[in-house]
C-alpha cells in the first residue's frame, strides 16, 4: 500500500533541514501543516519518524532507514518530471574533505565553470569522512568504498611528505652547513634524521593521534622516530600547513596541498622521499543517479583534473 503521497516530500524537508520551521518556510506552509503531515505518515506507518526533545530534533532508527529509502525515489520523481518539462537538473551538492576542497578544488572552480557553465555547484565541507546519504550531498570525494547502491571510481592514492616555508628552508640549509641545494638534497637523502634537528609538525587527524604520521615517516625509511625532538601539535592536516607556511617547522603534508594552481603555494617540498599513508580516495554516487548531466560532468572533470596528483 502507497503511504501518503504529500506527506513525503514534507517529510524529507523536514528531516533534511532538522526543522519543522524551517521546512514550513520552505513548503511555504505553516508549521502546523508540516506537524500534521508528520503525524499522517508515523501514523500510516505505525512508527514515530523524530525523537523530539524541546527544540532538539533527531531522526529515529527508523526514520533514518525511511529517509534513505524514500530520498532517491524522491529525486528520480523530480528527474522524470524536468526531463518532461525540458528543464535538465545541473545542480549538485559535492561533499568532500575541508583541506581537498580549500587547497585543491576552490583554485580549480574557476575553469569547472568556464567548462560548465550552467552546472551549480554547491560544495559540503567535511572534517571527517562525510556520510554518504542523499541528505548529506549528491556526489562525494571519500575514502570510503563500499556502500549498498553507490557506484565507486578510485581518485588517487595519498602520500606525505615534508615540507616548509621558502624562509625556513634557508634556515635549514645555514643549520646543516649544506650551500646548494644539492649538497642538502645529499645530505637529507643520505641522513633522514637530520630532520629531527627541527622542530616538527605534527596532525591528529589522519592517524588519530599526534606524531603517528612522523613515524610511519621515518619507518618508510627504515627508521625510529629519534627522540628529543619538538613536536608542534595541531588537530588538523589544514592547520600543520597553515603553521609550516608561518615558518613554525617541518610539515608532512598530502600531496593534493601542493598541487595549486599555477604554483601558489608557499611551501617548498623538501628534497626527502614520501610515502603512501594507506588512505585511497574515491569518487562516489548513487548508480541510479549515474545518467544524470551533473553527475557526469563533475565526474568527468574531477577524473582528469585528479591526473595533475600523479605528477606532484
Amino acid at each position: 500500500m502507497l503511504p501518503p503521497l504529500k506527506s513525503l516530500p514534507v517529510f524529507e524537508a523536514v528531516a533534511r533541514l532538522n526543522s519543522f520551521s524551517l521546512a514550513a518556510n520552505e513548503l511555504n506552509v505553516s508549521q502546523s501543516a508540516v506537524s500534521h503531515q508528520i503525524r499522517i505518515l508515523e501514523n500510516h506507518l505505525g512508527e514515530s519518524l523524530f525523537h523530539r526533545q524541546g527544540r532538539n530534533l533527531e531522526l529515529t532508527k527508523e526514520g533514518k532507514h525511511y529517509l534513505d529509502s524514500i530520498s532517491n525515489s524522491l529525486l528520480q520523481i523530480e528527474e522524470a518530471t524536468n526531463h518532461i518539462k525540458g528543464q535538465q537538473k545541473t545542480n549538485i551538492r559535492l561533499a568532500v574533505y575541508s583541506s581537498f576542497a580549500v587547497y585543491w578544488l576552490i583554485p580549480r572552480l574557476p575553469e569547472l565553470k568556464h567548462l560548465y557553465p550552467n552546472l551549480e555547484l554547491s560544495i559540503e565541507m567535511s572534517h571527517g569522512t562525510p556520510d554518504l546519504s542523499d541528505r548529506t550531498a549528491d556526489f562525494f570525494i571519500t575514502t570510503e568504498k563500499e556502500k549498498r547502491g553507490f557506484l565507486f571510481e578510485s581518485l588517487y592514492q595519498e602520500e606525505l611528505f615534508p615540507v616548509c616555508s621558502q624562509s625556513y628552508f634557508e634556515t635549514i640549509k645555514n643549520k646543516l652547513g649544506a650551500i646548494t641545494h644539492q649538497e642538502l638534497v645529499n645530505k637529507l637523502s643520505s641522513t633522514p634524521s637530520l630532520l629531527a634537528q627541527f622542530p616538527l609538525i605534527t596532525s591528529y587527524s589522519i592517524y588519530d593521534r599526534h606524531i603517528e604520521d612522523w613515524k610511519r615517516w621515518f619507518a618508510s625509511l627504515k627508521h625510529t622516530l629519534p627522540e628529543h625532538i619538538q613536536f608542534h601539535r595541531f588537530s588538523h592536516l589544514m592547520l600543520a600547513y597553515e603553521a609550516a607556511k608561518h615558518s613554525l617547522g617541518i610539515a608532512l603534508v598530502n600531496d593534493y596541498m601542493m598541487s595549486e594552481k599555477h604554483d601558489e603555494t608557499t611551501l617548498i617540498r623538501l628534497p626527502c622521499s614520501s610515502f603512501k599513508t594507506g588512505d585511497n580516495f574515491y569518487i562516489a554516487y548513487k548508480e541510479s543517479r549515474k545518467d544524470e548531466d551533473a553527475i557526469r560532468y563533475l565526474k568527468r572533470w574531477l577524473k582528469e583534473e585528479a591526473k595533475t596528483l600523479a605528477k606532484v
